[in-house]
């Protein structure tokens, strides 16, 4: 699976700060929740856009950098 056409970057769009396909939600917020003790399955709840491959590229990518 190719993360980058999950993990967008729209200058535009929350100044330019990667986010969740085109979404508001970046993918340092993703990163700050689950750092917070939210669960995968917490954030899945309260944000019903997001998917569980959504999650997977922001710990892929954090990984990576």
């Amino acid at each position: 699976m190719n993360y980058h056409d999950i993990i967008t970057i729209d200058p535009g769009k929350r100044s330019g700060k990667p986010c969740i396909r085109g979404m508001r939600i970046t993918v340092y917020d993703i990163l700050e929740y689950l750092a917070g003790g939210m669960t995968e399955a917490e954030i899945l709840e309260d944000f019903s856009e997001l998917t569980s491959e959504d999650i997977i590229a922001v710990k892929t990518d954090w990984l990576h950098c």
